[in-house]
């Protein structure tokens, strides 16, 4: 019986502690009918496990590893480096290398082979370790084979494989290594296929990328191959690459880059009839291992040949719509809520409380099941209205997905998800009123009504029991959404919306000017999310009149002692103070805020500390108060330039008077959007400071290990945990892991019950060639340098710099001031980002479709805010 080596078709799916992902999916690749797979064998973990135990050296450089974090790249560098070395030249055993010479001498001795990496960790459901490890083509001889072997063993140890094992938490020494040996096919043409669209996680498009000779020159990028997409059995798409060069194996083995002639560049490497017998190869291959694949093929005398196939693991999940009839349709409220980040369970609780929808759970966010919406007339019009404004990008999804007429008449019929929204009856009947008495001091009233009914929730709350603290919390659900959905508030919010799209319509008819609202709602009162970023500068200011204290918080930003320490310094007690002041009326706040289980600012004030550095570095003392003055003066001057102008017009009286009208109508309401969610998060302050109770009696009774585990529980369960004193830890466990995968994932906007994934490409044809389509929100043309920022503690930005990220929310706006425009991937007209560009008088793109990744930190880039593209231009 054979220890170290195995034929591919002796593997099954069990073996993958012996020969890895890699060689696992090549044995069962072998049992799918009509599939050519090239023969050959994998060489087990236990041959590698054979070459290196005992080895004292080796065991404590493991040991050196397991310390290192993934910023430590020097020393994984230099760590990895040794393994390798020792690895490659350690003598191989004589029962491993008599077991593979027993089995290459099956096979021709001229046969050239691909000699491949196969990790135990790899290619698995929820973590992909392809291409970490290394391969060897065109491998001729039986020692030289062996000699391939090791350096694979060795590769176990790149820097790329070490750090990825690092930061997913994966065993250096429990990830062993086996060796796939396969007959080398001599490439014609090669390439990869995904059976669903990685990017968009659509499982009805299938692409293929194929270039001429050898897959090496895909997989290292050195080519622009053709890409083909197939959906329902027809070609949808081809792009053909310009191909300068292709890898072919070398007479005396190995492979060598050879320039391709003109007349083949800008050839069609496979024929139409092709690509579809490789996309048919492809289905089949799905149907077997019952999921969407990652292939690998290639092509030789006509024949498709496939050398390698895994399971997509980036693949947003498809919703689980048990018990209802399909198909549905799922539309993500996290890109109307400008938070596409992962949710946990207790934040999802949390947030289903604040809607009058029903909310599905998918992928750790939050979708709401429109199909009974879209299987209305009314609903569907609405729909396609109402997304318009949040998230244009949604719409044009919805509407591609309309075009489908079979598609939308399978649709069932049934009562509609999505309730009124802020166009409620009552609300419009407040609009009506509003707009008419055009009296600000009708919000203030009902603003003092909220501080007073806050106040008698916080004291209330605070003398409860743990079971009663969350009982009161679940019924306080209605005076919650009373609060959100208050009928006058949103009369207030829809006055600003509707008189902003007259105004710019009017003026735009009387004078040609467009987009004149982005002049005249700059510095509008009554919106607190611009007080919070004035409320930030002048704490600024206070922080950078003592240098001990810049220079600390300089070193040490991410302290949970930040205010403590600063105590002890020069100036201590009057920066504390300040921050004690902004921290009172604002630390309930932070990035993601509509999740209650993210860190406040309040909870970890040291968030704070990247954007008070940078207007210390980038604005002078009281400048950005004297901004807000002048863009009250700009936009004033602005109104009294067209209502002049409309008076020296014949008739122009009566549009005089009644723009000025709309226009104090405009900066009386257009900051009133800003204060639901302001309210809302008040009211998860005080529901937090009992949940953090909560979970510090569950941890001090041993029912959960810290009190961060209660994130990871929805609140009905919370609920059970605390009235039976127990819950079962194996399920937060359970969710920790599951959402550390979905954590990497991109959530679609619209998605099917069967995968399909609607386009939302947006039309491109009036915009220079080579630049990023999006939608204008806020008008004006900057260059400067893309500041690619993910996550607030990276908001490091310099005078000059175009803020490019995936979304902002309020907790974004004190970095308003220190940028010249914004670029955003997820947005509308009325969302967040486009409101304070707007009032701050910054150009401004949303929509942009992976921004974030296509444009790159430090490139000088042109925003174009009045026609809605980005250039890149270095």
């Amino acid at each position: 019986m054979k220890t170290y080596v195995l034929k591919f078709n002796e593997i099954d799916k069990s073996m993958i502690m012996d020969v890895g992902g890699k060689g696992v999916n090549l044995g069962e690749l072998t049992k799918i009918n009509n599939i050519n797979i090239p023969d050959g064998f994998c060489v087990t973990t236990k041959a590698y496990q054979k070459n290196i135990e005992g080895n004292i050296e080796l065991e404590k450089l493991f040991s050196e590893l397991s310390g290192l974090m993934p910023e430590d790249r020097g020393e994984i560098s230099s760590v990895s480096k040794r393994i390798r070395e020792i690895i490659e030249n350690i003598k191989i055993d004589s029962d491993i290398e008599n077991e593979i010479l027993s089995e290459l001498s099956d096979y021709d001795k001229k046969q050239s082979f691909a000699v491949r990496s196969s990790a135990t960790a790899e290619d698995l459901p929820t973590a992909s370790f392809a291409g970490q490890q290394d391969t060897y083509l065109n491998i001729k001889g039986n020692y030289e084979i062996i000699r391939y072997i090791t350096k694979c063993w060795a590769s176990l140890f790149t820097d790329r494989a070490v750090t990825y094992r690092i930061k997913n938490k994966f065993d250096h020494k429990k990830v062993l290594l086996s060796v796939v040996v396969q007959k080398m096919v001599m490439s014609e043409a090669s390439g990869t296929m995904f059976t669903a669209d990685p990017m968009t996680s659509d499982r009805k498009t299938l692409s293929i990328d194929a270039g001429f000779g050898l897959g090496e020159a895909l997989v290292s990028g050195i080519v622009n191959p053709d890409i083909y997409k197939v959906k329902y059995g027809s070609i949808a798409e081809k792009n053909i690459g310009i191909k300068k060069i292709e890898i072919k194996p070398a007479a005396y083995g190995e492979t060598e880059e050879l320039n391709i002639d003109d007349k083949r560049k800008g050839m069609q490497v496979l024929s139409d009839s092709q690509i579809l017998d490789l996309a048919g190869i492809g289905r089949n291959i799905e149907a077997y291992f019952n999921s969407p694949q990652d292939i690998e093929w290639c092509l030789y005398n006509d024949e498709f040949y496939i050398v390698q196939s895994r399971g997509i693991t980036t693949l947003f999940p498809i919703p689980d719509y048990k018990g209802k009839e399909a198909p549905r349709v799922y539309m993500s409220i996290g890109h109307t809520q400008m938070m596409t980040d992962i949710i946990r369970p207790l934040g999802m609780s949390f947030f289903e409380m604040i809607s009058e929808s029903t909310m599905d759970r998918i992928g750790g966010r939050i979708y709401a099941d429109i199909t009974h919406d879209l299987s209305s007339y009314a609903g569907k019009k609405r729909l396609v209205m109402a997304t318009g404004k949040q998230d244009p990008l949604i719409q044009y999804a919805l509407n591609n997905l309309i075009k489908d007429k079979d598609f939308m008449k399978s649709l069932p019929r049934g009562e509609r998800n999505i309730k009124g929204g802020i166009f409620t009856f009552k609300s419009l009947l407040e609009t009506f009123n509003i707009s008419r008495k055009n009296n600000p001091y009708i919000i203030e009233n009902l603003l003092e009504g909220f501080e007073k009914e806050i106040n008698e929730t916080d004291n209330l709350l605070s003398e409860l029991s743990e079971a009663d603290a969350l009982e009161f919390i679940q019924k306080d659900k209605e005076k919650l959404l009373s609060m959100a959905y208050n009928p006058t508030m949103l009369g207030a919010i829809i006055s600003g919306i509707l008189v902003s799209d007259t105004i710019n319509k009017s003026v735009e008819k009387w004078t040609g000017e467009k987009n004149v609202v982005d002049i005249m709602s700059k510095s509008a009162e009554r919106n607190v999310t611009t007080e919070m970023g004035l409320a930030l500068c002048d704490l600024s200011d206070v922080v950078r009149k003592y240098p001990d204290i810049i220079n600390y918080i300089s070193d040490s930003p991410g302290g949970d002692t930040l205010l403590e320490d600063i105590k002890g310094l020069h100036g201590g007690d009057e920066v504390v103070e300040a921050f004690m002041l902004f921290l009172d009326k604002y630390g309930m706040r932070c990035p993601g805020e509509i999740d209650i289980t993210k860190d406040r600012w309040e909870e970890k004030p040291a968030q704070l500390v990247p954007l008070i550095l940078n207007n210390i570095n980038v604005l002078k003392s009281r400048e950005q108060q004297e901004k807000f003055e002048a863009g009250k003066l700009t936009a004033k001057a602005k109104e009294n330039e067209i209502i002049r102008h409309l008076e020296s017009m014949p008739g122009g009286n009566k549009k005089a008077k009644k723009l000025k009208k709309n226009i104090s109508i405009l900066r009386n309401f257009i900051g009133c959007r800003e204060y639901p969610k302001y309210y809302i998060v008040r009211r998860y302050k005080i529901y937090k400071r009992a949940l953090k109770n909560i979970a510090d009696t569950l941890v001090a009774k041993g029912i959960i290990k810290e009190a961060e585990d209660i994130y990871y529980m929805y609140f009905d369960e919370l609920k059970e945990a605390v009235a039976a004193n127990k819950f079962d830890y194996n399920v937060i466990e359970k969710r920790k892991n599951e959402y550390t995968h979905f954590e990497k994932l991109t959530p679609p906007r619209i998605i099917t019950s069967d995968g399909y994934v609607p386009s939302i490409k947006m039309s491109s044809a009036n915009i220079p060639e080579g630049s990023l389509s999006g939608i204008p929100v806020s008008s004006g043309i900057v260059e400067g340098r893309a500041r690619v920022i993910l996550s607030m503690n990276d908001a490091k930005v310099e005078d000059g710099d175009i803020l490019v990220t995936q979304f902002t929310d309020p907790s974004w706006t004190p970095l308003f001031v220190t940028i010249r425009g914004l670029i955003t991937e997820v947005g509308g007209f009325t969302t967040h980002g486009a409101v304070i560009t707007r009032e701050y008088g910054l150009p401004g793109v949303v929509g942009i479709e992976n921004a974030t990744k296509i444009i790159k930190d430090g490139q000088k880039i042109r925003l174009n805010g009045t026609e809605g593209y980005v250039e890149i231009l270095e």
